[in-house]
């Protein structure tokens, strides 16, 4: 069974709680319900980053996802416009 899904503010919600070293790592990621492995992944992937920061970065990349598809959706129309030009 999948534990619960956390949002990347909850993740640093919960990384701030711990840097406050009010509690040991431990007792939060027991209250969490995470592993300590899993307290330690997303102490590296987000352990400098404030709320507001993860909030951008992630309509960031939304935000590059689409120019994603923009870009393949003009490249492909460019690719069959010179496969028409060629054949007529």
């Amino acid at each position: 069974m999948k534990g619960k899904r956390y949002t990347t503010e909850d993740k640093i919600r919960i990384l701030r709680e711990a840097d406050r070293g009010e509690r040991t790592i431990m007792a939060i990621c027991q209250e969490a319900n995470i592993s300590e492995v899993t307290f330690h992944r997303w102490k590296k992937q987000f352990g400098h980053m404030e709320v507001n920061e993860a909030r951008r970065l992630k309509e960031l990349e939304r935000e590059n996802t689409e120019l994603k598809k923009m870009l393949a959706e003009e490249m492909l129309k460019n690719r069959v416009l010179s496969y028409v030009c060629e054949k007529g």
